[in-house]
C-alpha cells in the first residue's frame, strides 16, 4: 500500500462515531434516481468507500444484497455493529480499497461511492469498477457541497473553519504525511474519458431539513480536515472551532433552522451486452 492510499485511510480514524452521529445519510432521491438509470431493482448493490455505512444501508430495502467495502477498520467496524443492531442480514462489510474490490467480476448492479470517490485514483478505481458491473449497470459518484447552506453567518463561519484547518495542514504537516484529494468537479470527465461507460452525466439537487446548532456543530466536526487540524493540535484550529461555535449558536439562537444540502451526481452506464 503506497503513502497515498495509507493517509486517505488514515485521515478518517478516530471519530466514526461523531462521523456516524452527525453526517446525513444518503438522500432518497440517489435511489431513485439510480434505479430509474438501471431500469428495474438492483439485487446486488457494492458501495464503495462506504465508511460507517450511511450510504450503505439505505438499500437494504432495495437490493437483496448489500456491500459495503472500507478500508479504515474504525469506519467499518462501525458500521458492522449499526448492521447488528438493524438486523440488515442483507448488507456486509468487507476490507477494500477501490483499485482492487473484493467482488467477483460482473457481480453488481449498482456501484455508488457516497463522498468518497475523490479519495480514490479514478483511472484504476473505474476500470475495477467497470469489472465488478454488469452489462447495463450503473456507477454513481456523489458528493453534497460544504458548507450546507443555511445563512450568511454560517456560512462565512464554516469556510474561515475549513481554510483554517486546511492553511494549518499545509504549514504544519509534512507532504509525506498529507492525505490526496482527486476535484470533485472532474468526476464527470473522469468517467467519460476511461472509455468503460456508454452514457454519463450530472445530475444536481438538494436536500432540505431542519437542525439545531449542536447538529450544524457536529457535522463541521465530522470533516476530515477539521478532525487531522485538531487531533495534530495544530496552530490556529481549537480559536478557530470555538469562534466557529460561538457563530453558529448566535446564528441559530437555541432554536432549529432550515438546511440545504447540495447535491452532484455524477453517473455512468456501462454498455449493455451485445445480442
Amino acid at each position: 500500500m503506497d503513502d497515498v492510499v495509507r493517509n486517505n485511510i488514515e485521515r478518517f480514524s478516530g471519530f466514526a462515531n461523531l462521523y456516524d452521529t452527525y453526517r446525513p445519510e444518503a438522500p432518497e432521491t440517489v435511489r431513485a434516481l439510480l434505479i430509474a438509470y438501471l431500469g428495474h431493482q438492483p439485487d446486488t448493490v457494492i458501495d464503495l468507500g462506504s465508511g460507517t455505512g450511511l450510504s450503505t444501508f439505505p438499500w437494504r430495502h432495495e437490493a437483496r444484497r448489500v456491500i459495503g467495502v472500507e478500508p479504515n477498520d474504525d469506519m467499518r467496524a462501525q458500521a458492522e455493529r449499526r448492521a447488528k443492531d438493524l438486523g440488515a442480514d442483507n448488507v456486509v462489510f468487507l476490507s477494500g480499497v477501490s483499485t482492487a474490490i473484493p467482488c467477483s467480476d460482473t457481480s453488481a448492479d449498482l456501484v455508488t461511492c457516497s463522498q468518497s470517490f475523490h479519495w480514490m485514483d479514478p483511472q484504476p478505481t473505474l476500470r475495477e469498477v467497470a469489472r465488478v458491473l454488469r452489462p447495463g449497470g450503473v456507477f454513481a459518484a456523489y458528493d453534497c457541497d460544504w458548507p450546507p447552506s443555511c445563512c450568511l453567518e454560517t456560512d462565512v463561519a464554516y469556510d474561515a473553519l475549513l481554510r483554517c484547518a486546511e492553511a494549518s495542514i499545509e504549514r504544519h504537516v509534512p507532504k509525506q504525511d498529507q492525505a490526496r484529494k482527486w476535484p470533485k468537479e472532474q468526476h464527470l470527465d473522469q468517467i467519460r474519458a476511461s472509455g468503460l461507460f456508454s452514457f454519463a452525466k450530472e445530475v444536481v439537487f438538494h436536500v432540505e431539513t431542519r437542525l439545531g446548532a449542536d447538529a450544524f456543530i457536529g457535522i463541521a466536526l465530522s470533516q476530515g480536515q477539521v478532525q487531522t487540524a485538531l487531533r495534530r493540535r495544530l496552530p490556529d484550529i481549537e480559536q478557530e472551532m470555538l469562534a466557529f461555535e460561538t457563530r453558529v449558536r448566535a446564528a441559530f439562537r437555541d432554536g432549529e433552522k432550515p438546511v440545504w444540502f447540495s447535491y452532484r451526481l455524477r453517473l455512468g452506464v456501462k454498455a449493455a451486452a451485445s445480442t
